[in-house]
């Protein structure tokens, strides 16, 4: 199986054009992918640079035929045209998707910083392998109180989905809502966590759970401890001033053994982020 995640900064390249076709492009060049998680996605949003005033979900939508699209808007609201606009994560998989779940985040209160609110979606994909649990998500960028908290409500959300997986409620087979749902331990945490290595948010998302899968990030397993290659303020430094590594893939370790490759696209231009490629047996 292989994914890409990719914070794609609703299709901003660096040269201020908005292309979802442009993403989509590069994405495929890198491999031809099972998964794609998106993190940025807007829709109705004109006033964006390069203008993203369109349903850019829709686009993807087209651009991938045979692909199930699920957005999860962190930001739904009324814009000043009158129009809805969201604003949100995204996951395209051309595997069976067994369920969805869109899960809001943490989002306390940290008078005077900038933020806005923040969510995970889950989309349990069987793979021949057997059922995965793909998890993407965005973190706050200005707010460190909440972006921990965030970081502490993912966590929670595949502890729930762990737990689910050993003690299996009662279900009905009648075929309503209530049917029998495959639950698995076996996760994959990707995107735009707004941390580094050397933040304890990092260090949190790794922390082992009685009875839970722990967490571990991917390129450590693959590379020990050689940098993982940047992935934000590599080519635009307006909101730094050194290339920095904030987006990753964590993976159950129960996962461990199934990796066999994980890249960092450093070329494209596409976005203000690079994308990452991980692939799994």
């Amino acid at each position: 199986m292989k994914l890409i995640t990719w914070n794609v900064q609703w299709f901003c390249g660096i040269d201020s054009v908005v292309s979802v076709e442009r993403v989509i492009g590069e994405a495929r060049a890198m491999a031809d992918f099972d998964v794609l998680c998106l993190q940025e996605v807007a829709v109705n949003y004109p006033q964006l640079a390069g203008n993203a005033g369109f349903d850019q979900v829709e686009r993807v939508r087209q651009l991938l035929p045979g692909f199930e699209v699920f957005f999860g808007a962190a930001v739904d609201e009324l814009g000043r045209n009158g129009q809805r606009q969201r604003f949100g994560n995204l996951i395209a998989t051309r595997l069976p998707v067994a369920q969805v779940q869109h899960h809001a985040l943490p989002y306390p209160a940290d008078e005077g910083v900038r933020s806005m609110p923040r969510m995970c979606t889950s989309a349990t994909v069987l793979t021949p392998s057997g059922p995965l649990r793909v998890m993407t998500t965005h973190l706050e960028f200005y707010s460190t109180r909440q972006r921990m908290a965030q970081a502490l409500g993912l966590l929670e959300i595949h502890a729930q989905a762990c737990l689910q997986a050993q003690h299996p409620p009662l279900h009905d087979n009648g075929g309503g809502p209530f049917q029998a749902k495959p639950q698995t331990s076996s996760a994959l945490l990707c995107g735009d966590f707004n941390f580094e290595v050397s933040n304890a948010e990092y260090a949190c998302i790794q922390q082992q759970t009685p009875g839970v899968s722990r967490f571990i990030d991917a390129w450590r397993v693959l590379s020990g401890d050689a940098p993982q290659a940047p992935t934000f303020r590599l080519y635009d430094r307006r909101y730094g001033p050194d290339p920095v590594c904030c987006d990753f893939v964590f993976l159950s370790e129960d996962l461990n053994d199934r990796i066999r490759h994980l890249e960092v696209n450093t070329h494209t231009r596409a976005s203000d982020h690079q994308p990452v490629l991980i692939e799994l047996l």
